[in-house]
């Protein structure tokens, strides 16, 4: 047989897919996972913001801007004055916030920036390899 005779032979029995008996469990299967999957990310993605979220407030709460030095320009002053006044009031209100919630006093032991990085590295990477074997297994 040449290639012109093999080409339209394998075009016709590839050109409908054949039926199989459990299709419906099958298509109803793999929807069940994505699912379940999407549930499970979106978890894990709404607490990660949640504790950044947390973080990166508390951090901010600590800015210093030095807008209001005696050498600054009169309109550096009064702009400065008024960030200020209102990151005082920010400060007051997201400090009030967090203790109301617990989370005022909030502290990560003797631990260093480092440290912690670097055990969220490591968490990161645990996660990501319990992924992977996990999606080893479905396959």
């Amino acid at each position: 047989m040449s290639a012109d005779e093999i080409d339209p032979m394998i075009e016709r029995l590839f050109a409908r897919t054949p039926q199989m008996a459990d299709a419906t469990l099958f298509a109803a299967d793999v929807e069940t996972k994505l699912q379940s999957s999407t549930r499970v990310r979106t978890l894990a993605l709404t607490l990660a913001g949640v504790v950044g979220g947390i973080i990166a407030v508390r951090e901010s709460m600590n800015v210093t801007l030095n807008l209001t030095g005696s050498q600054a320009p009169v309109a550096g002053r009064v702009i400065g004055q008024g960030i200020q006044s209102a990151s005082l009031d920010v400060q007051g209100a997201v400090a009030s916030g967090l203790s109301q919630m617990g989370l005022a006093d909030m502290t990560l032991g003797s631990m260093g920036g480092m440290q912690l990085f670097w055990i969220a590295a490591g968490a990161l990477i645990a996660l990501a390899a319990a992924g992977v074997m996990k999606l080893s297994q479905d396959v």
